[in-house]
Order: structure tokens, then sequence, then C-alpha cells
């Protein structure tokens, strides 16, 4: 596989330096990509990057994934118009490894191939490296001058910024500029890849290994994502979309992907699957013919489900859309963990009930018309237990005095009520 047109019919091109694809053509290239490591879960915003390093890999070529551990100490200007909280040494341990996890699965780490991942953490070479040796073996070979021409510099200077720009933060480019050389020098890296706000920081890497020892390197860079509407990709209403399942549920990030605006899948499935372009095209056509389906989106949740988490939180997801779209069971409903359960039914109406009074046993009328309001009234309760309207749990109610107890519950905490086909009410026993 060529990598460069792997990447131009995906959209994953922004800038490339010239004479990239022909040193790509001609041997197996080491490249890296640089990851903050400000949170211990990578989020959506990392993933077209990640996908660089796994299509690179995937093309015979070796990706190192480089985390921050010094920069992240830091802090990068690109595109911030406030400066980062900076890390204690302990926290950005903790997220290195947690990083680590999350890449394994995109990325080969562990096989004997010629062109196995690497992680490399910048902290290791920058943490002994004295100020005034930084100041005289890479300071003294970039001017101010070049520096300041930078884009990411002047957005701050020029007032994007409340507070201006720290000499830490300026340094920025210079830390990142020495990580390109590092690894030129101690792992053959010829090339670094990132997104589009990274190439001022990329190509000030690339000026010092020219200047240092004559060396030449190259830069790719792939477009920040965006939504079709020009808003921010990867935020909702709760933030940002996490990889890790402690901050967005399997079906939480199922749902994000299953929900996005057709222009924005046909974009999203080239870039965030490894789908051919073939499976890819006849896919769009087929959704074309018929949008209502949602079959590009179907296949891209599932696509990136599986790869972020696995083929058995995919199918729980399902099985949680389902529930409320489609028809389930009770055996369903009772495979969803509590986090799932609350997520999937987050927006209908919720009333407490007395743990102690089901242990006792409540009639089905008391409850759902007495204790609580699912129904206006009793009378209106039984007609449409008489009609076969209501279910509790997924499971017709054959009789309006049927007696609920904590043996119903779900999660020894839930239960379900069910009014008709869309009305449902979530009584949570306390």
């Amino acid at each position: 596989m060529n990598f460069v047109e792997e990447l131009k019919w995906r959209g994953m091109i922004h800038n490339m330096m010239p004479g990239t694809e022909e040193l790509l053509e001609k041997e197996q290239v080491t490249a890296y990509l640089g990851i903050d490591p400000t949170a211990d879960s990578l989020h959506i915003g990392h993933l077209c990057g990640v996908m660089m390093l796994k299509h690179f890999q995937r093309c015979g070529h070796k990706p190192l994934a480089l985390i921050g551990g010094a920069t992240g100490m830091i802090g990068d200007p690109s595109g911030k118009s406030q400066e980062r909280n900076l890390l204690d040494e302990e926290t950005l341990r903790h997220n290195v490894a947690c990083i680590k996890k999350q890449l394994e699965r995109f990325l080969d780490f562990d096989s004997d191939a010629p062109n196995h991942a690497e992680l490399v953490n910048n902290y290791d070479w920058m943490k002994d490296f004295k100020f005034l040796d930084f100041a005289r073996e890479v300071g003294k070979h970039i001017t101010v001058n070049y520096m300041m021409a930078k884009d990411s510099v002047q957005k701050r200077l020029n007032g994007e910024a409340r507070d201006g720009l720290s000499f830490t933060e300026f340094t920025y480019q210079l830390l990142q500029g020495y990580d390109f050389l590092y690894l030129y020098e101690h792992k053959g890296c010829k090339l670094q890849m990132g997104g589009s706000d990274q190439w001022g920081n990329i190509t000030t890497g690339a000026e010092l290994i020219r200047r240092t020892n004559g060396g030449e390197v190259f830069a790719l860079t792939c477009p920040l994502v965006t939504k079709a509407d020009g808003t921010k990709f990867g935020k909702t209403e709760k933030g940002n979309v996490w990889l890790d399942r402690r901050y967005t549920s399997p079906y939480a990030f199922y749902q994000f992907w299953l929900n996005v605006a057709d222009e924005d899948a046909k974009r999203y499935i080239r870039i965030f699957t490894t789908l051919d372009k073939e499976e890819i095209d006849s896919l769009i056509a087929r959704h074309d013919e018929d949008p209502g389906q949602r079959i590009l989106q179907k296949r891209l949740a599932e696509e990136i489900t599986v790869m972020v988490h696995s083929r058995e939180d995919y199918d729980m997801a399902v099985e949680a859309s389902n529930i409320l779209f489609g028809k389930a069971t009770k055996e369903s409903l009772a495979k969803l963990d509590e986090q799932t359960l609350l997520e999937v039914f987050a927006g209908v109406p919720q009333f407490e009930i007395s743990r102690d009074a089901l242990a006792a046993g409540v009639k089905a009328v008391d409850l759902t018309a007495e204790m609580t309001q699912c129904f206006p009234s009793k009378g209106e309760m039984r007609k449409m237990v008489q009609g076969g309207g209501v279910s509790l749990n997924k499971e017709k109610l054959t009789a309006f005095d049927r007696v609920v107890t904590t043996d119903d519950l779900l999660d020894g905490k839930y239960l379900l009520v069910q009014r008709g086909k869309k009305n449902y009410f979530l009584l949570i026993a306390k």
C-alpha cells in the first residue's frame, strides 16, 4: 500500500513537505506523532492522528507514538487562547500508562516485525537536560526571528490570548524541535506527522536538524476534523467524547457516531475506519439510495466502537439502543450495566419508590398510579393493562393487581415501566 495515496483518498492530508512521497516509496520509514498527556485518556479529537499512525504501520512503515511527558509539563500554544495547566510528574506517569494501553488497540507494539510500533516519552531525554546545555546545543541554532514568524506565536501575540505568551510556551517549539532531532539521531526517524496546527512546530524541528547536522527530514499533517456545519468535532453537551469507558460509556460512544449528520458520516468513515475505498464507495451509494436507513452511520458506529472498545461492547450498545427504539426482551434489559441503563433512560421521567414497600410487595396498579405518576389514574392503568399496553421490565403486564417485589428490580435498584409504545418511566428503589 502507498501511504500517501491511502491518506489522499481518505481526505487525511493537509500539508506535506516536498519529497515526502518519494522517501516513503524508496524505503521503510520511521515516523513519529506526538500526543500531549494532559489527561489519562485520549478523546476522539486525537483519533485522526492515531489513525495516521495505524495506516502508516499498515503500509509497512514504522510508527513511533511520542507521549509528551516533558512538553506536557509546559503546554503547546498552537491553537490555544489560554496557557495550559502544568502537570506534576506522578500525574504524567499515570496518564502515559493509560494512553499506551489505548494505543495498543490501534498499533502493533509487541510483534517481532521490523515495523513494530514503539512508545517513546520525551521526558526520558529531557529530564536531565540542563538549561544552559539546552541553550548552547539547541537555542543557538534557531533565531528568535524564525520563531516569531510562526502562526501559533503570532496569533497569541496579536490579541487572541488574554495574557499574551509566556516564555515557557514560547520555548515549546524548540522543545518539540529537539524531539525530532533526538529521534532522528537515535531512532533514524525521518518524518514527523501531526495535526495541521502543528505545522509550525514540525518545521522548526526539520530546520533544527538541517542546521545542526545537515540532515534532511520531512513533514506531513492531517486537517483538523470539523463538522459539516463548521462547529467543533468531538464535543457534546457533556464535553469531550473519550476513549475511556470511565468518561464515555461504550453506549454513549456508539450513539455519538450513530447520530452524526449524513455529510459528516461520509467523511468520518474514510478517516476513522480501515475499510477500503471500494467498500466505502459502496456504502455511500447504498446510503444515498435510502438515507433513512442510516446505513453509513450504523457501519461507522460499528467499526469504530469495535476498534476502540470490543465486539461485546458494540453488541451491548446495539441492544441498549433497541430497548428504546426497537423490540427488546427482559433478558436484554437485564444484561445492561447500571451506567448504560441510566444513559439509555436519561431522558425519561424518573420516580423514587420505597424499597421497604417493595420488600412487602406492592400491587402494580398502586405502584404506577398512586406511589408514582406513571398513570394519571388507577382506572386508566387497568384499562391499558386489559388492552395489553403496559410492560414491566419489558414483559407484558397481564394483571393490573400483579404484586411487584424487590425480586423484580434490575441491578437490585430499578424498575422499567412502559406505557404504550413510546412512554417509559424509570422507578428507582431507595
